[in-house]
């Protein structure tokens, strides 16, 4: 069996689906791995190094796409590689199968076996599978350097000869990942931290890292499946912005991390809440891409809006490669450890692991919300 790992292409993807550690004990179970000239450069992986891991370069892109039994990568691929693949063929990578259900469409009229990492469960069996869980903790983490290099203050309290420095007030916004990652990056470097997340059963978890809980009686379920936020009423809503609005007003630093799959970014920081915050203080928000919990956020920029400096950082987890690429070749690995057996792919789809990830095979989308995802965008083109 033929693994390939593709050069990400994407400006700005500097993250690469296998590292050499990875494709050492790939080979060493008896899989071939391919690799593109280049694949790691963006990670500080040298060719050298996959080469001494046991891969194969190859310098010509398109028969990885055309040959390879499976593909690996990060980023959604171009029109013009799924075009290459073949028939019967497997790709592995992220696919944004509910936001972009007309990738998995494409997928499926080229008869490829598609797995999206996004749709790997939450459960304790898939757990060193899960790329979402490991990219959000990388951008949980990388939230809070961006906002502390923005925040004109000190983090911690400090004692100094010219007097005592308070420390500063951070509000995290969901505590999922990478909200909890944020929480406790913020309280390594000293900050007050307070968090909010509308599933009361994250309390614990954001108190065992030493930041506050805010509470809110919503008076409904606010889980979905696999445990993610859900889209909650109108009244909830707006019990919700009344407790946010006072805590950012106090705030030095907000960093938003809600987000619901397949559905624009819920709007929690209104404009009148930015104005109402402090000339200088930070809000980063980690949903920029997908619309933004802050009214004012802008994908990919950072402005400055009533005195308070508004970040929207895009593909964070790419901004710091190495790791990031650590830990989702580990995650791909996993799955294809899992999948391969005897050399050959062997899929069950009475797992639900490979039942919930596989979104396309045998010329068909074979994910029910992927389907409904697809048909709601046709009625509303």
């Amino acid at each position: 069996m033929k693994i390939a790992l593709v050069k990400e292409i994407e400006v700005g993807e500097n993250r690469v689906a296998l590292i050499p550690d990875t494709v050492a004990r790939l080979v060493k179970q008896g899989l071939e791995i391919w690799v593109e000239n280049g694949a790691g450069e963006a990670s500080f992986f040298s060719d050298r190094a996959y080469e001494e891991a046991g891969a194969t370069l190859v310098s010509d892109p398109g028969k990885l796409w055309a040959e390879a039994d499976v593909l690996v990568k990060v980023g959604i691929p171009k029109d013009d590689e799924i075009n290459q693949m073949r028939e019967g063929s497997t790709l592995i990578s992220f696919l944004s199968p509910l936001g972009k259900p007309e990738v998995a469409q494409k997928l499926a009229n080229r008869k490829v076996t598609a797995f999206s990492m996004e749709l790997i469960p939450r459960t304790s069996r898939a757990q060193s599978m899960d790329a979402l869980s490991s990219q959000a903790g990388v951008a949980g983490y990388k939230a809070v350097l961006i906002a502390a290099a923005a925040l004109p203050k000190f983090f911690p309290m400090l004692t100094t000869a010219a007097g005592t420095i308070k420390p500063s007030k951070v509000f995290i916004l969901g505590a999922g990942v990478a909200g909890l990652q944020a929480i406790a990056t913020a309280r390594r470097l000293g900050a007050m931290v307070e968090a909010f997340d509308i599933r009361p059963a994250v309390k614990e978890e954001v108190e065992s890292l030493g930041a506050k809980f805010v509470e809110v009686d919503l008076q409904e379920d606010t889980v979905a499946e696999g445990g993610y936020a859900k889209e909650i009423s109108e009244a909830a809503k707006q019990r919700t912005q009344e407790v946010i609005a006072e805590r950012v007003k106090q705030a030095d630093v907000v960093i938003t991390t809600a987000q619901v799959p397949g559905k624009t970014a819920p709007l929690l920081v209104t404009e009148e809440m930015v104005e109402q915050m402090s000339p200088g203080s930070v809000i980063v928000d980690l949903a920029a891409e997908q619309g933004g919990n802050c009214a004012v956020t802008e994908a990919g920029k950072d402005i400055v809006r009533h005195g308070v400096t508004v970040i929207g950082p895009i593909n964070v987890p790419a901004s710091m490669p190495t790791h990031a690429s650590q830990m989702y070749a580990k995650n791909i690995s996993t799955l294809l450890q899992y999948l391969v057996k005897e050399g050959q792919l062997h899929l069950d789809f009475e797992d639900d692991i490979v039942d919930n990830t596989c979104i396309t095979h045998a010329g068909e989308i074979r994910n029910q919300r992927v389907k409904d995802a697809l048909s709601q965008m046709s009625t509303t083109v």
